[in-house]
């Protein structure tokens, strides 16, 4: 099914007094036969407007536009999903990935080739055995609480449960961030209910992942977004950036400080969050079993309805 979104300037005058306007504003729609009335009432709810008195709504545009995930408009539920389709969030791992400028590239060397095997097994059979060496930050990963707490949850510590096909709440920032205006704000997040979700931070950074440009200027979660989204009850935040946090703030990192101490896993370097809704999915990031280890790659994807 196609998503609908309407954009217009607005005008709106309150019975007992006062006024606000807007321009550029995007409403997300049930459908695209909705009238003008329709939308209007669609605005006051989304807004939570009281005694309005008078609405205009000017260069009103409907356009085929993924949701953002509106008040009022409804989106798939688990009981009701039906097919699913799977859209893969991670980058591949290649050797000589550079994820995060300045950490080492994963290696990739054989321990039996194919034609060595030869010797080994039976006549026609051969099998390839591989060695990678790797730092735990290479590709999509997720952070642990040890990653940031000596006496935090390592990677075998955590609840499977809680990784593992998560309601997802994605907030698609990609026009709302940019090198200028890069910070993720409480604002920003403050119109969803996320408790109990792996909430999802579209910035569209991920369009850069292995070249220069991704190391600087990048998103971020801010000190006070990342605090919204424990005291919501958030159980998971990723975000398709360099690093939660400010990588150009002088070292100082409190979204990985307060999560990680709250519990809540942090996933870094998604990808493709643009083909995921902002509702109605479920979320998945599961590392290994790693005891003493804090950071580690995951096959993070989305189950989304077909």
């Amino acid at each position: 099914m196609s998503d609908y979104r309407a954009h217009f300037d607005f005008a709106v005058s309150f019975a007992n007094g006062g006024e606000m306007s807007g321009t550029g504003f995007r409403l997300d729609l049930p459908s695209a036969d909705l009238d003008v009335d329709a939308i209007g009432r669609l605005f006051i709810q989304h807004l939570g407007l009281a005694l309005v008195g008078r609405l205009e709504l000017r260069g009103l545009q409907i356009v085929q536009e993924q949701h953002r995930g509106s008040r009022g408009i409804a989106t798939a539920d688990a009981a009701d999903r039906g097919t699913m389709r799977v859209v893969d969030l991670s980058h591949t791992i290649r050797a000589g990935l550079v994820t995060y400028p300045g950490l080492p590239a994963p290696v990739i060397t054989p321990h039996l080739t194919r034609e060595d095997s030869r010797a080994k097994y039976a006549p026609g059979t051969q099998f390839a055995m591989d060695i990678i060496t790797m730092i735990g930050n290479t590709g999509t990963y997720l952070d642990a609480p040890y990653h940031r707490y000596a006496d935090g949850a390592d990677l075998a510590g955590l609840d499977l449960a809680t990784l593992v096909g998560q309601r997802a709440e994605v907030f698609h920032l990609d026009d709302a961030v940019s090198p200028v205006n890069r910070g993720i704000s409480a604002e920003m997040l403050a119109d969803r209910d996320v408790r109990g979700a792996a909430v999802l931070l579209h910035t569209g950074w991920d369009r850069w992942f292995g070249a220069p440009e991704y190391a600087v200027d990048a998103p971020f979660l801010t000190a006070e977004g990342a605090q919204w989204l424990i005291d919501a009850g958030a159980v998971l935040v990723g975000i398709d950036s360099l690093n939660i946090d400010d990588t150009q703030s002088g070292g100082q990192r409190p979204a990985h400080s307060s999560l990680l101490a709250a519990g809540v896993h942090v996933v870094e370097h998604l990808a493709n969050l643009g083909a995921v809704p902002a509702r109605g999915a479920r979320f998945t990031a599961a590392p290994p079993a790693v005891e003493g280890f804090g950071t580690f790659p995951v096959r993070a994807f989305a189950e989304v309805p077909a």
